[in-house]
This record gives structure tokens, sequence and C-alpha cells, in this order.
């Protein structure tokens, strides 16, 4: 499973999203592979936020390798889900992709814990840390909620062709 966290710049949101789900799909058994882009080219080729890298690391998570890049059309191609972190990344993100915007791929993550409330994940980048550590909390609910939906839903595939090989 291939799984892109997308945010506007690629460095406070989208890089915790990145490190908090690869993280627990690591500890899970997963092999997904996890990244995050943005969908402005400010930031590109900068660390994250070092508020994102502190709250990370209070949480065992090391985000210091993570590097921001934008988002691309043929993003809608390499991953299998692609969530946005706020409504306005999406409808951004449609615009960026173009003819390659795959709207079955793309939900707002915290659609994961509350569907179709369709919740932004607040941007923290002009708030001070404690923004940031809410910011986690929501993100970690929501990846554990991915953990939960796909983990089920791959290994219910798994034990289905198992029985079908015998």
């Amino acid at each position: 499973m291939k799984i892109l966290m997308v945010c506007l710049g690629n460095i406070c949101r989208s890089p915790l999203a990145e490190g908090i789900l690869q993280d627990k799909a690591f500890k899970a058994g997963l092999t997904w592979s996890v990244e995050s882009a943005g969908t402005n080219r400010y930031h590109t080729g900068d660390g994250p936020h070092p508020l994102s890298q502190k709250v990370a690391k209070l949480n065992g998570i090391d985000l210091s390798h993570q590097r921001a890049r934008t988002i691309t059309g043929d993003d809608f191609t390499t991953f299998d889900k692609i969530y946005a972190l706020a409504a306005d990344v999406k409808e951004d993100m449609k615009r960026i992709a173009g003819k390659k915007y795959d709207a079955a791929k793309v939900d707002l993550l915290m659609n994961e814990v509350y569907p179709g409330q369709n919740m932004d994940v607040p941007d923290p980048y002009y708030g001070t840390e404690a923004g940031y550590h809410k910011v986690y909390s929501m993100i970690a609910e929501a990846c554990d909620a991915i953990i939960d939906k796909y983990a089920t839903q791959l290994s219910g595939n798994i034990i289905k062709a198992a029985s079908l090989n015998q």
C-alpha cells in the first residue's frame, strides 16, 4: 500500500502524518510506503518545521530525514490513497493534477475518524507549540483508524485467498 499525505507547504502537518502513519504501520507489521507532499512550492527542499520535529521526537518519531516537495499529477498514478489534511488543500490538488486527478483515491484525513464530516486538521504554522501537539493527536487518531481499516481489509483478503487455495 502506498499512501501520500498532503498539506499546504509540506513542513508542518503532512510530515507529521507521514511519520506517524509510517511508524504505526511498521509497528503493525505492515510494509506500507508513506510519503508526504505540499500544494505550494514555498518550502521545497526544506526539512519539517522545528516544532513538528520536536513534537514528533517527543513521541518517538524522527522526521529529520524528510524534505518538502510539491504534489504532482503523477502522484495519482503512484499512490493507492492520498489524504488531504484540509479542504483547501484538496481543492489545490485538483487544480495541480488536472486530468490526472483521481477523486476515488482522495479523501480528507479526518474523514477516517469522522466519516463525511470533512474536518480539517488545523494548520499550526503561525501558532504555538500547543497547536502542534493538538495536530499530532488528531493525526495519530486518524492514522490508527487507517491502520485498523486497511489492515483488516488486507487480512480479510489474505484469508479469502488462502481458503480459495484449499
